[in-house]
């Protein structure tokens, strides 16, 4: 293996390095993802620079983290490390209104929202998760890694994403073998036929980048607050749409379950800090009276 280059940053909180960049696995099989033995994190990424590997290790007892980075996007990485790891995340006018919300922040209160401004990788594995259970849609992003993406630089076995021009050109029964429905293929083209717009619309405000995002087929406002959470590090953006979000966290807030409206109702005093709020409760469990979400093969094409 090509020797990396290193960066050793110490951050002015105690960084929870694997909590920030774990919402960027999906599943325990992502190839593009590892938890390494010695407890250290892995990804293979599409820098605006190259391909590149980032090795992130956990913050060690003198407060500083060290990273190594293979490929030629190395050098964007390692300069971007800050930003991944919550450095730019401002919790500062978060107030908890809820005791539940209370108890969490105080259990987790390093917490920070990291942002890596790679639009598309991840409204790719999104848009394979709408309407589906995860179980389903990490395995269809695990073949979809697999048979069209590469290996990423340096030695720890990572895969990189197929860009956005391999995308294109995978026939429609390719993607009914993955298995990823039309409902889901088509959004995922269209995203990847203007990937570079995309990518630019991810420098806009907020609302602008929502706006540009929903106005293609098939994203909707599920897809952008995952996007917006997960690429850019927006602290107000809500999963709405979600299957189990909703109904998790009016039940954690109120004992009752209720629907998107209920929780944007429920989130109001927490303006600017919503997603906040959706981290902290992403434990909530609540009983289960009805049919779980089962498996399925074809979906209907609709916006999420």
């Amino acid at each position: 293996m090509t020797e990396p280059q290193t960066r050793t940053w110490t951050p002015n909180w105690p960084c929870p390095v694997g909590a920030v960049l774990r919402v960027h696995r999906r599943g325990a099989g992502d190839p593009t993802y590892q938890v390494l033995p010695d407890g250290a994190h892995a990804r293979a990424m599409r820098s605006p620079d190259g391909p590149v590997t980032l090795r992130v290790e956990p913050l060690d007892s003198a407060g500083r983290v060290v990273a190594q980075a293979w490929g030629s996007g190395a050098t964007w990485a390692l300069d971007h490390l800050p930003t991944m790891l919550g450095a730019d995340d401002d919790p500062s006018g978060f107030e908890p209104h809820h005791d539940v919300v209370a108890a969490e922040w105080k259990r987790q209160p390093h917490w920070r929202l990291g942002r890596t401004g790679l639009v598309m990788e991840s409204l790719v594995p999104t848009i394979i998760e709408q309407k589906i259970t995860g179980q389903e849609a990490f395995g269809a992003f695990r073949t979809l890694v697999r048979r069209y993406g590469e290996r990423a630089p340096g030695d720890l076995g990572l895969l990189l994403q197929p860009t956005p021009e391999t995308l294109r050109t995978i026939p429609s029964w390719e993607w009914l073998k993955i298995p990823v429905d039309g409902g889901r293929s088509r959004p995922l083209l269209a995203a990847a036929r203007v990937a570079s717009s995309i990518e630019r619309a991810g420098r806009a405000s907020f609302e602008e980048f929502d706006r540009r995002l929903r106005s293609i087929p098939g994203i909707g406002v599920w897809s952008s607050g995952e996007v917006r959470a997960t690429a850019l590090g927006d602290p107000d953006a809500v999963s709405f749409g979600d299957y189990h979000i909703a109904k998790n966290i009016t039940w954690a807030l109120t004992g009752e379950q209720g629907d998107d409206d209920a929780l944007a109702e429920l989130l109001t005093p927490y303006a600017g800090h919503r997603h906040r709020v959706q981290h902290l409760l992403a434990g909530a469990g609540r009983p289960r009276r009805g049919p779980r979400m089962s498996p399925r093969t074809h979906l209907p094409g609709s916006s999420r």
